[in-house]
């Protein structure tokens, strides 16, 4: 048994690294720059037609909305570069001034054809171009090959398709509540006794980190977003997108209080020095609190990251029920500290802020305050997509046979 145990940590990485995006990136430009210098081999008059394999390295993304979008704008600006090109070695030739205002016009023809990240290249085809004696036939080779690359990029992701990143984005934002729940049990177990306030302050430092995982759960989102345009295998993208994005900003909320508690408890270790921060009794509830709010997160994001599957009900329901929990011992706990205010009115300011943000927590991972807020948006996503393509969407309404306003009656299953 134990060497099974043993072995099945590597295994387990293998799989995933099977879907890593950096193995599929490199696997996927490797083959489509291999199949663009094969057909550009034939169709183009270059001995040596590397830039059909370059172009197709450069559009072959992760995503099939990656690609479209990098492989337009790639060959506009190749082509743009192009007939830069032709322009100045008609007029004035190759000089050492002629190649500084190529360079200048190029770069501004570049952004007035908005190919964004690739204006450079547009600069970098006008400068190979004219620097060949035969311009005519190298700036058509040149066409031709980033013709034949981006064709290729483009056809590798519909004979390929790109794999839907939502359960790595998924998994990403539970291992971000793991952690939050983590942190916040470590708070808790301070609460009942005598907390130094340098081991105070080291929670607070934890809590601010929390900040760079929350900045790599949104670039893992954002991928994740990608890969649901345009994907053919994906019939309620947007659902997918709004429920996800709006989980992270949940779960990012949680985190901004989370950091808020830790300084009221940090600035309240330095007040009551050499004093535990709460009487025995209270500090007790103070800890039950933290570590039912703390399962609470991370129920929340298991029900976020499981809308479409058959434990949604499930993951609802626990969450319902330990938030329920959680209100009953903030309710326990107010009272505890009315009491101590009766008698001890010391940093009562304080205690008043732990047991508002403690409250904040519960009420941003309340399902109906997320149901809500899933609708608004999810039409408010409807809406600018309607505004942006009217008819694309009136198409994808009539192939799918779902109206988007039906999308709001699955945002009721999606809480």
């Amino acid at each position: 048994m134990s060497n099974a145990r043993e072995e099945t940590p590597p295994l387990e990485r293998l799989l995933k690294r099977r879907r890593d995006p950096v193995v599929v990136q490199a696997l996927r430009s490797a083959f489509a720059a291999t199949v663009a210098y094969v057909v550009a081999l034939r169709l183009s008059p270059e001995a040596a037609p590397l830039t059909a394999p370059l172009t197709a390295l450069l559009v072959v993304q992760v995503t099939l909305y990656a690609t479209l979008t990098n492989g337009i704008r790639r060959v506009n600006a190749v082509v743009a570069g192009v007939l830069v090109a032709i322009a100045f070695s008609l007029l004035v030739g190759l000089t050492w001034w002629s190649l500084a205002l190529l360079i200048v016009a190029a770069l501004g023809v570049g952004h007035l054809v908005r190919v964004d990240e690739y204006v450079p290249e547009v600069a970098i085809s006008a400068m190979l171009v004219l620097g060949v004696t035969a311009v005519g036939d190298y700036a058509w080779a040149r066409v031709v090959e980033t013709l034949i690359g981006a064709v290729v990029g483009l056809s590798c992701n519909l004979l390929l398709p790109p794999p839907v990143w939502v359960d790595e984005a998924g998994e990403s934002i539970e291992d971000l509540a793991r952690r939050v729940r983590q942190l916040m049990l470590r708070i808790g177990e301070q609460a009942g006794g005598r907390t130094p306030p340098e081991v105070a302050a080291a929670r607070l430092h934890e809590a601010r980190r929390l900040d760079h995982d929350i900045s790599e759960v949104d670039a893992a989102l954002r991928q994740a977003e990608d890969s649901l345009r345009l994907n053919p295998r994906v019939r309620e993208g947007v659902l997918h997108r709004v429920v996800l994005r709006t989980g992270l900003d949940t779960l990012e909320i949680c985190t901004v209080v989370l950091r808020v508690l830790a300084r009221s408890l940090t600035d309240l270790a330095k007040e009551r020095e050499p004093e535990p921060l709460f009487p025995r009794e209270t500090g007790e509830v103070v800890e039950a609190l933290l570590s039912e709010v703390a399962d609470a997160v991370v129920s929340f994001a298991v029900l976020v990251t499981t809308h479409v599957s058959l434990n949604a009900d499930a993951a609802e329901a626990r969450l319902a029920n330990e938030l329920h929990q959680a209100a009953a011992t903030r309710d326990k706990l107010a009272q505890l500290l009315l009491e101590q205010l009766q008698h001890d009115a010391r940093q009562w300011q304080l205690h008043g802020a732990v047991l508002t943000e403690v409250n904040r927590i519960i009420d941003e991972l309340d399902t109906e305050h997320r149901s809500q807020r899933l609708l608004e948006e999810l039409d408010r996503s409807t809406r600018e997509q309607r505004e942006r393509l009217p008819r694309l969407t009136a198409l994808r309404g009539r192939v799918s046979g779902r109206p988007w306003r039906n999308r709001r009656r699955s945002a009721h299953r999606s809480r």
